[in-house]
């Protein structure tokens, strides 16, 4: 179908779209298949670039955007445009679901979209009334009253059923639309693809693996579905990565193995010191209460409890002796159970490029997270862009490093912050949610102005909060936080996030709860996010957006 045609690609900014992106690429490479890509970072960017390519394309590639609005009415297209939508927002818009000559959605078969049934949303004109019968005077025969009276009352029950019938409708709507939530992996289903294709190589299998371990890290799904998804990749894994022992080059320069594995959830400890690594890794953070001196005094005596020497536990892992790192994982597990953090092991994959590289899924979501919203260098957004998907390319270690070390100032940055908020207090229980505003001059907060680094500051502040709270009813809440997103023009930007539970489903009730209180009072906000839940909002109007908000949850 694509073959002769030249393609537009339209990204969004997180690393699973990129992950998806580099899978399409190759599977084009493989087919000649001709492209333009445009990164498009939010609604804006997306209209725009659909504006000024409508006339060259005819085909369109929409990867983590585009699902769960109506596309027809917001671009406008042609007749003859084509839209394929691969994106992992849900619930996906009713209209793109059932429009199937334009709009052809790339979704897993198993996922389960809950889509209400085509006759609960749509009705076909020719039900409406038919008002052609003209008014009687009176004088006619008593047959003609009576057909007049029986229309009268057929109009009039029509009338009713055509009521009932809406109002049915916008029940079904509501509860279909209410919650924002995630489906598979685009990289997954893009994965999915090339293998029905035949076209899978390890690479995107790479790829695939990173774009789960991206809404993993995010906190986009469910331990479940992570759990699930996770074996599904697994099988791949063990068909593209078994090693014939005998074979002279199994372990050449350019060789690249994936491995399954239990690792420890602890944030880049590869790549930095097990102490620092401990200290900026949310789980452990929050659960040994790190921000507070006692918090100091158990990880002091978590490590001794390990028997690590302190001067080991500091200095790169790299480093470290090699006879405490064979057994490394099974000390730590050992001592965290101890210390109440049964949770430190996870399943995951890493990667072996040749002899001396080894990185984890993880490692690479955090990188390529922090060259895509480095704000180091001022400079046009796509360089960003171009560069956290070049990281992604096994030739390029040294913007993978870079990514690297990147990550771990962001990760440092966000654990300062969360320490700083919770010993000041900045979280506020407001009735039916959390809420906590960064302040002007705050350190680090133009990197909060970015929307998934602040996402990750509120997941991890509430996940650090829930921990230092004794109020029972504070650890059910959500958390709404706001940040300072460009002074000159006076906006602050905004997230929801669901309560921090065991058994959370992470579906997110904030993006229509911001909609509704920036209608009813008429606040100044911008919702220019592929998040619904992520919203600008003018300075001035924030206490009576928060009011609003407040009203309307209660």
């Amino acid at each position: 179908l694509l073959l002769l045609q030249r393609v537009l690609l339209l990204v969004a900014s997180d690393v699973d779209a990129l992950c998806a992106c580099k899978i399409l690429q190759a599977l084009f490479q493989c087919d000649h298949v001709q492209y333009t890509l445009v990164p498009v970072s939010g609604w804006q960017e997306l209209e725009t670039a659909f504006l000024e390519h409508k006339d060259q394309f005819k085909y369109f590639v929409l990867i983590n955007c585009g699902a769960n609005v109506d596309l027809l009415e917001i671009l406008q297209p042609e007749e003859d445009t084509l839209f394929f939508v691969c994106d992992s927002h849900r619930p996906i818009n009713v209209v793109n679901v059932y429009n199937d000559t334009q709009i052809k959605l790339l979704v897993k078969q198993d996922d389960d979209l809950d889509v209400p049934a085509y006759d609960d949303i749509f009705r076909d004109e020719e039900d409406e009334e038919e008002d052609s019968e003209n008014e009687s005077d009176g004088s006619e025969p008593l047959e003609k009253r009576r057909r007049f009276e029986e229309e009268v009352i057929e109009r009039t029950m029509r009338r009713r059923q055509r009521r009932e019938w809406e109002a049915r409708r916008r029940e079904i709507l509501f509860d279909y639309e209410q919650y924002e939530y995630h489906g598979t992996s685009s990289a997954m289903v893009m994965f999915d693809l090339a293998w029905i294709m035949s076209k899978d190589l390890n690479d995107m299998l790479w790829w695939a693996i990173v774009g789960l371990t991206d809404q993993w890290v995010q906190d986009k799904i469910t331990q479940m579905k992570y759990v699930t998804d996770i074996g599904v990749l697994q099988r791949h894994v063990s068909r593209h990565n078994h090693r014939n022992e005998d074979e002279e080059n199994s372990l050449s320069i350019d060789c690249m193995r994936i491995a399954f594995e239990y690792d420890l959830r602890l944030a880049l400890y590869q790549h930095w010191s097990l102490y620092e690594s401990l200290c900026n890794t949310s789980y452990t953070s929050a659960s040994l209460k790190l921000w507070s001196v006692q918090g100091q005094k158990r990880l002091q005596e978590f490590l001794a409890d390990m028997g690590l020497p302190l001067k080991q536990v500091k200095q790169k892992f790299n480093s470290m002796d090699i006879s405490l790192k064979e057994n490394l994982r099974e000390m730590i597990e050992e001592s965290a159970n101890k210390f109440g953090m049964k949770d430190l092991r996870v399943q995951t994959f890493s990667i072996h490029f040749g002899f001396k590289n080894k990185f984890s899924a993880s490692d690479i979501v955090y990188a390529t997270t922090s060259l895509m919203e480095n704000i180091e260098k001022e400079g046009p957004e796509t360089t960003n862009f171009i560069k956290a998907l070049d990281s992604l390319s096994r030739g390029n270690l040294d913007k993978l490093h870079q990514g690297l070390d990147l990550a771990k100032k962001q990760l440092r940055a966000i654990q300062q912050t969360v320490a700083s908020c919770i010993c000041t207090n900045l979280v506020i229980s407001q009735g039916p949610f959390l809420y906590c505003a960064l302040m002007e001059g705050t350190p680090d907060v133009k990197l909060f102005s970015k929307p998934v680094s602040l996402c990750l500051l509120s997941k991890y502040l509430l996940k650090s909060f829930v921990c230092s709270t004794k109020n029972k009813r504070c650890k059910l809440l959500p958390l709404v936080m706001a940040a300072p997103m460009d002074v000159e023009q006076g906006t602050v930007i905004m997230v929801g996030i669901p309560p921090e539970t065991e058994s959370s489903d992470k579906k997110n009730f904030f993006g229509r709860a911001f909609e509704k209180a920036a209608e009813s009072t008429n606040s100044r906000t911008l919702h220019n996010h592929f998040e619904m839940s992520i919203i600008e909002l003018k300075t001035e109007d924030r206490s009576k957006f928060l009011d609003a908000l407040i009203s309307l949850l209660s």
